[in-house]
């Protein structure tokens, strides 16, 4: 499958430590003891063979969403996905999986997103829809053009976060490997010891002391203990990418279970960013309001922030239709607006920090009296020449997500750079649960919060999904990006994707890496007791070997086990 759960965490370990013991047994002339230890080893094997099976399955299950061949909308020609290249229309029938990431040119159709999202219910596609590899068309035929190569499709990159997360280790197996590595020798060497000793001494009831040697020779494998960590952790990673989580690591895992502080973005995040246009208006008589709304559309145009596509659309519904590709010198200044010429005309548009970037200091009247909560200015040779206002509402099941976190002894805090009315008004639509509310906040703010967060309050979580957000979220102890409307920046520098726009996956996120946290735990306490255990019964007079061999493999197994359930 490309990626497998761990193994044993030291296989020659387990191997040499199995030789010796039947070598013991029989050099004691302890044949039932001997044929009994590898009956034990064999069937572990199996059963261990048996359990990550399970977990490997899963794993290939998640690499194979995405079929491997797709069908040109042009000629009908079968080829390989791996040969289809960036902006080729493949055909989608229904009932078929869609084979690599695009965007619908034809056609209307329900698509299940639930391998990518884990959302049950499907999403209607037409026209300037992005649809994702590994999703499946349901009921209608759509052509797509690609986004991007095959290698580079949404399900590719899950499985290869899982897989590259699954390799990275986190702080604790880093741990318990270090202890592992001297752990191992010490005892090796003190059984060679109590073997070799009493012999040089001519100590009486040699037996006993080759037997208690073999028991410590038992126990200087540390399987159990060295695959406590790993084992829970891949299935923890799997679990979270089949819900549409991408987990970047144990480490994130670790961090994410410690979290008291939940900071959010407001567009985008707590909001659903899919704005509409209430009012605009121009200010004095220097340009007409069909030219105003045709600059600002063709600049904005050029952005992929998700007030732009309000603008674009309110354009076109006015029969004015943008222009890219008559903008120049377009410029994006993260938390405050954008840039472009036109015409010949240099615009600004954005909100009020932007008239200060354009050296325009008056601001009208009719600002405070216009409709919506999010107010929009343009301006062009030190004058403002226009506002708009546009309103915005909060995503399904945002105050359900902050009071379940609130539920889990995590306080929730709103950082946006919108507008101080923006931000109540959301605050208002939440039912005013959230802790703390900052507004008017340019990216280094957002920055600057995160660490007074982290300082005050403990580990923080950020939230969020544009490119303004992405320092922040490299800030925090735990960045989590939107991931199907997020920006690629956000998207690079969190540590958490969220492939879905449902932010009630976030206090399940937190769920499951504090169960994860005390699968852990749970574990090295059981391997660890179980090892000691079984040396301090044989310093104790009973050096059973078999019982020795049965607490080792029974250890692993049931670690391997235990740590399966996350998977449930």
């Amino acid at each position: 499958s490309g990626a497998s759960p761990p193994s044993a965490g030291a296989p020659w370990t387990s191997t040499y430590s199995c030789s010796s013991q039947v070598a013991g047994a029989i050099a004691l002339k302890d044949y039932p003891e001997a044929g009994f230890i590898v009956f034990l080893f064999t069937i572990a094997e199996w059963l261990e063979t048996r359990a990550c099976g399970k977990a490997t399955a899963g794993m290939s299950s998640l690499m194979s969403m995405a079929p491997q061949n797709a069908v040109l909308a042009e000629t009908g020609q079968v080829v390989a996905t791996q040969d289809v290249k960036i902006n080729t229309v493949i055909a989608v029938k229904a009932g078929e999986v869609v084979p690599i990431d695009g965007v619908v040119v034809d056609g209307r159709s329900e698509v299940d997103e639930s391998t990518l999202t884990g959302e049950s219910f499907p999403v209607s596609k037409q026209a300037d829809s992005q649809v994702w590899a590994g999703t499946l068309n349901i009921d209608g035929y759509i052509a797509v053009r690609t986004t991007a190569m095959a290698d580079n499709s949404a399900v590719a990159k899950m499985a290869r976060l899982v897989e590259e997360a699954q390799n990275s280790r986190s702080s604790t197996q880093r741990l318990i490997d270090t202890c592992a590595k001297y752990y191992t020798p010490a005892v090796i060497f003190m059984s060679a010891a109590v073997a070799v000793i009493p012999v040089c001494v001519k100590a009486r009831n040699l037996r006993h002391w080759f037997e208690l040697a073999l028991v410590l020779l038992v126990s200087a494998c540390p399987c159990a203990l060295v695959l406590s960590t790993p084992v829970a952790t891949f299935c923890a990673l799997l679990r979270a990418a089949r819900t549409g989580l991408l987990i970047k690591g144990g480490d994130v895992l670790e961090s994410l279970a410690s979290i008291k502080v939940a900071a959010f973005d407001k567009t985008g995040t707590i909001t659903r960013g899919e704005f509409s246009v209430e009012e605009f208006q121009t200010v004095g008589e220097r340009v007409s309001k069909q030219q105003l709304i045709y600059w600002v559309s063709s600049i904005e145009s050029r952005s992929s922030h998700p007030m732009a596509s309000a603008l674009v659309g309110y354009a076109q519904s006015n029969s004015v239709e943008p222009k890219s590709e008559n903008v120049a010198e377009f410029q994006i200044y993260p938390g405050e607006g954008i840039y472009g010429e036109i015409d010949g005309e240099g615009v600004y548009v954005g909100n009020k920090r932007i008239l200060a970037r354009a050296s325009c200091q008056t601001v009208p009247d009719i600002v405070e009296h216009m409709k919506g909560v999010t107010i929009g200015y343009v301006a062009c040779n030190k004058e403002l020449i226009g506002v708009f206002s546009l309103s915005d509402s909060c995503r399904t099941g945002s105050a359900e997500a902050i009071k379940e976190l609130r539920s889990l002894g995590i306080k929730s805090v709103m950082l946006t750079g919108d507008s101080t009315a923006a931000a109540t008004h959301a605050q208002n639509q939440l039912g005013n649960i959230l802790a703390e509310v900052h507004a008017e906040l340019l990216p280094e703010d957002k920055v600057r919060i995160v660490d007074e967060l982290k300082a005050r309050d403990g580990p923080t979580l950020m939230i969020g999904d544009g490119m303004n957000d992405a320092p922040a979220l490299a800030k925090a102890d735990v960045g989590v990006s939107m991931g199907v409307s997020g920006s690629a920046v956000a998207m690079e520098t969190s540590h958490i994707t969220l492939m879905s726009n449902d932010i009630r996956r976030i206090p399940k996120a937190i769920k499951l890496a504090r169960r994860t946290h005390r699968t852990i735990v749970v574990n090295i306490v059981f391997s660890v007791t179980t090892k000691l255990a079984i040396v301090g019964l044989a310093f104790a007079g009973h050096p059973l070997i078999w019982a020795a061999v049965l607490a080792d493999v029974g250890t692993c197994l049931l670690v391997i086990m235990y740590s399966m359930l996350l998977l449930r």
